[in-house]
Order: C-alpha cells, then sequence, then structure tokens
C-alpha cells in the first residue's frame, strides 16, 4: 500500500498503527510538505503537488492508498478533487488526533476514513 503524505512526516508508530487499521503493510511513503504561497492560485498549486508526485495514469487507478491530507482545508479539499480525478474515487484519509495528558504534543492515528464509502451512504439520502 501506497502513504501519500501531504503533511508533518509519520512517526514509526503512526505507520504502523494505520498498517493495523488497514491490514496491508506499507510498501512505499510519497511525502510532500508543501508551502502554499498565499499570492498564487491554490488549485494551480496543488495541480502541480499531484503532477510532482510522478505516479502514471495507470497507478493513480491501481494502487492501494491512503493519504494523509495537508491541515489547510482549502488546499485538502482541491487535493481531494484532483485525487479524486486522478483515482475515479474518494481516497481513504487518515485522522490523526494529540494523544491526551501528554505536554508536548503527540499525535496519534485516530481512523482511517473510507471517504469514497461516507459518499456512496450520503448519496443514498437523496433517494428518500
Amino acid at each position: 500500500m501506497l502513504i501519500m503524505n501531504f503533511t508533518h512526516p509519520l512517526t514509526e508508530k503512526q505507520e504502523h498503527r494505520i498498517e493495523a487499521l488497514a491490514g496491508r503493510a506499507i510498501e512505499r511513503t510519497i511525502a510532500v510538505m508543501p508551502q502554499f504561497d498565499e499570492e498564487d492560485l491554490l488549485a494551480v498549486q496543488t495541480e502541480a503537488l499531484l503532477e510532482g508526485v510522478g505516479l502514471s495514469p495507470e497507478a493513480w487507478q491501481t494502487t492501494p492508498m491512503i493519504v494523509n491530507l495537508p491541515g489547510f482545508a482549502p488546499a485538502a479539499a482541491l487535493l481531494l478533487a484532483g485525487l479524486h480525478g486522478r483515482m475515479g474515487h474518494f481516497p481513504t484519509i487518515v485522522r490523526l488526533r494529540p494523544v491526551k495528558g501528554i505536554l508536548p504534543r503527540v499525535f496519534e492515528v485516530a481512523e482511517l476514513i473510507d471517504l469514497q464509502g461516507a459518499r456512496d451512504t450520503s448519496r443514498l439520502a437523496r433517494q428518500e
């Protein structure tokens, strides 16, 4: 499985938790720590990030992938749109949370979120 990380590096403990939740091993991580320029169009910047990943059209559509999104919500939304266009579906994403009672802050993997499953469930609400 591929981890596409658009934020801070994941720790070994976080990676092990992702593997446990996903039920498969991480074979490769592509880490892109973006620095967004407030003066440039965000859509252009996020498209360049995805282009820079270097996956072939076939790999985008066939590689099991989990995405760790950036914390900047507009960039995360644009990355999700771009990922959906390339993959043909929404990816599974990582949700981190701070560990209670530990200072300085340490983050743990809270869950993996199946965005396509969430989308499919929400789609059913249109039929009611």
